[in-house]
């Protein structure tokens, strides 16, 4: 019952600004509107569709989202849709009336952006055992009891938004792709690579993660002792292949903005990459306080790469070869 009420909430919580938006582009499908000595809303969103973006956010993500995370007392719903409000971006920035782009990479960018979203999302309910809300970030958790009573407000600087300056940070070069109908080349050709490969590696880590998880899970029911450390597949080359993927997958899309000469957006990936980095320290911080794999961790933290895939470093007194 829990698990389709919460589906539900997850279906309608973006109704208001899809419907405000779908308004307007009613209102004023291609042409700009006629000027006139008031103000008048529908002229400005269509003057304005960088700040219409962050406005509907605001209020729909931020504000009606954080309102739903208080009555259930969960910030579930913004990590779900993490892996759906850049599909929503982009096809915002692609139909808003101003959207001027080459068909090509307009297409490309689209399809992109909806086969990351498939796989992160994929791996969301995969992980979350194909259960909607049935759990929030471990981060926000630990957040929750530092803060106390003050939690709840609190949360709606570091949990909303805070993912809007990320979300739309890192989501700006799909408004500089749709505001530019430059010819296709040979770099965005580059760009297009960097985004697939960034996805499939990715996918990759993240099943291998998932398997490992599954089986330390089957052998704690049956008492067995459990594997202290994922070390094998692309795990055996980086310690967060799933990171790396991520991240080249961002500095792909920004590779399109800089073909377009908007290279000043490489902010909204640097950023992203180094909150992520913060995040890392957290996750080897995290992994450290579990007794069985401390040492085996330590290990695996000496000889592997962080983030790019590598070879294995060989220690000082060890036998073990680079491979």
């Amino acid at each position: 019952m829990a698990n389709l009420k919460n589906a539900t909430i997850a279906f309608l919580a973006p109704l208001p600004s899809l419907l405000f938006y779908l308004s307007f582009l009613r209102r004023h499908p291609s042409s700009p509107p006629p000027a006139t000595a008031t103000f008048d809303i529908w002229d400005w969103c269509y003057h304005h569709p960088l700040l219409l973006a962050n406005l509907l956010f605001f209020a729909n993500v931020d504000i009606l989202f954080w309102l739903i995370g208080l009555l259930q007392s969960n910030n579930w719903m913004i990590d779900l849709y993490w892996t759906v409000i850049p599909v929503l971006l982009v096809h915002y920035y692609a139909s808003h009336p101003l959207a001027v782009a080459n068909a090509v990479r307009s297409a490309v960018v689209v399809a992109l952006t909806w086969v990351w979203s498939a796989r992160l999302t994929h791996n969301y309910f995969r992980r979350e055992k194909w259960e909607w809300g049935a759990r929030e970030d471990w981060r926000f958790n630990e957040m929750r009891r530092e803060y106390g009573r003050h939690w709840w407000l609190v949360s709606f600087f570091a949990v909303y938004l805070s993912q809007q300056v990320f979300l739309i940070g890192i989501c700006l070069p799909m408004y500089a792709i749709q505001s530019s109908d430059k010819p296709w080349n040979m770099r965005d050709s580059v760009a297009t690579i960097a985004c697939i490969t960034g996805i499939v590696i990715a996918y990759f880590a993240d099943t291998q993660l998932y398997d490992f998880v599954s089986r330390n899970e089957t052998l704690k029911e049956l008492g067995a002792p459990l594997t202290p450390n994922l070390d094998e597949g692309l795990w055996r080359y980086s310690r967060h292949p799933n990171y790396f993927g991520e991240q080249l997958w961002w500095w792909g899309l920004f590779l399109f903005a800089w073909n377009v000469g908007q290279g000043w957006m490489f902010i909204g990936p640097l950023i992203n990459s180094s909150c992520l980095a913060y995040v890392t320290v957290l996750v080897e911080q995290r992994m450290l306080k579990k007794e069985y794999r401390v040492e085996a961790y330590r290990q695996y933290q000496k000889t592997t790469s962080v983030w790019i895939p590598w070879f294995k470093a060989t220690i000082k007194g060890s036998k073990e070869k680079d491979i």
